[in-house]
């Protein structure tokens, strides 16, 4: 029985095996060793599109329903809700189930194997602060891999597996610390590495945190306001006024959640937001933008300008670019404001880290190497907030977007169970 590795991302999915112990990872789209997690039904052309073919068909604009972020959901309640979606009634388990399938399809077809079981990543915790919902979404995820077609599916907490991948940046004995900072959740192994290619693992823990949190955060400070977000709306009846409800707005932050503000009642509210609005040009925005359904350009564009702001200084100041609300105009991303927005996350992922060494009753002084992995490791606040930690540890990246599958192929070709 064949199985396959597979990283099944917030942002992105990978896959991988290990013949003769080397980690291989399959190309599941052109050359690229990652696929963004990503669906677009197209509504002309009656099809499921996924990874970069789906966000560029959203970006063309292409009639149709773009989703992105959809591991955010696993645990709630939404996953069993049913959508009409190119004529069939679809719930989002079956929907992970088909991109899932596809990836399937795709690893098959590049190895010539035939796949009957998974083993797949998952974060210590998919919700930090609710157990039911934690438990909800591991079953959730279990059945998704099921109606994929896999007989059967085996989890490993996702830093572990990093730390197997990284095992050889460490000499014997040393402690490391596995830093991962992926779309949604924020993970951390301690481990030592023994004298051979074992490693005993100290501690694992997780947060229900991560890079689209940072997302979130930016367009919440800088785009939602220029919507009418914070905006005094008047009163149907009397002179008084009250602020425009923050849900709206942030859901309309949240990369997940935008697919269901497209609906009537979403729209209804929104223009009444605009009938009575004190500033009615930053309310007509939003109307656009629901009517347009351009609210995944706006957080692809916050997203675009979140990474030029964790570039280095002496390139240009960064910016939002919002053309797509008004032809060629951007808004400013000063790069300490964005270091000054999103350091109190930053602070939340340090004291998170700090939490895996008390579990494990280890001092962070005793740390010798940071190991980050995970796109949004990337970023200079997190590096800054975990360097203040553990000061004597020397900063490990390696492969940051692909230790997790290449652990998780090392440990399918030796049969390890989690």
């Amino acid at each position: 029985m064949a199985t396959l590795g597979i990283d099944f991302g917030t942002s992105n999915t990978a896959a991988g095996i290990a013949p003769d112990g080397v980690p291989r990872l399959i190309a599941l789209e052109a050359d690229a060793q990652t696929l963004p997690t990503a669906v677009f039904f197209d509504a002309e052309a009656k099809e499921m599109l996924l990874g970069a073919a789906a966000s560029e068909a959203l970006l063309a604009g292409a009639e149709g329903r773009y989703m992105r972020g959809l591991k955010s959901l696993l645990g709630t309640s939404l996953m069993r809700e049913k959508r009409l979606l190119l004529a069939e009634r679809l719930d989002f388990i079956d929907i992970v189930a088909r991109f899932l399938a596809r990836v399937k399809d795709r690893a098959e077809a590049a190895t010539g194997q035939q796949f009957t079981a998974a083993l797949s990543g998952r974060p210590v915790r998919f919700h930090s602060a609710n157990d039911r919902r934690d438990a909800q979404a591991l079953e959730d995820l279990r059945e998704a891999y099921a109606r994929a077609g896999f007989d059967r599916v085996d989890f490993m907490n996702e830093p572990e597996a990093a730390a197997l991948a990284n095992r050889q940046a460490l000499r014997p004995g040393d402690l490391g610390l596995v830093v991962d900072i992926g779309g949604g959740t924020s993970d951390f192994t301690l481990f030592r590495q023994g004298g051979t290619d074992e490693i005993d693992i100290l501690a694992s823990y997780g947060i229900r945190l991560g890079g689209t949190d940072f997302d979130r955060s930016l367009s919440i400070g800088r785009v939602m306001p220029q919507l009418g977000m914070g905006s005094e709306i008047r009163h149907s009846f009397g002179d008084g006024t009250h602020l425009a409800p923050n849900a709206i707005f942030n859901d309309l932050a949240t990369w997940a959640k935008i697919p269901f503000l497209y609906g009537p009642e979403t729209r209804r509210a929104a223009a009444d937001l605009l009938k009575y609005a004190e500033h009615p040009k930053r309310l007509a925005r939003l109307v656009k933008v629901l009517d347009e359904e351009l609210g995944h350009d706006l957080a692809f564009a916050v997203e675009a300008g979140k990474i030029r702001a964790n570039e280095a200084e002496g390139e240009a100041e960064p910016v939002i670019d919002v053309s797509m609300l008004k032809p060629r105009a951007t808004l400013p991303l000063p790069r300490d404001w964005v270091r000054k927005r999103l350091d109190p996350l930053a602070q939340q992922i340090g004291m998170a880290a700090e939490t895996t060494l008390q579990k494990a009753e280890i001092d962070p002084a005793a740390v010798d190497r940071l190991i980050f992995v995970g796109g949004s490791s990337l970023m200079q606040v997190v590096e800054a907030a975990l360097r203040e930690r553990f000061p004597r540890a020397e900063l490990h990246r390696g492969a940051a977007l692909t230790a997790i599958v290449e652990g998780l192929a090392l440990c399918s070709s030796m049969d390890v169970r989690g």
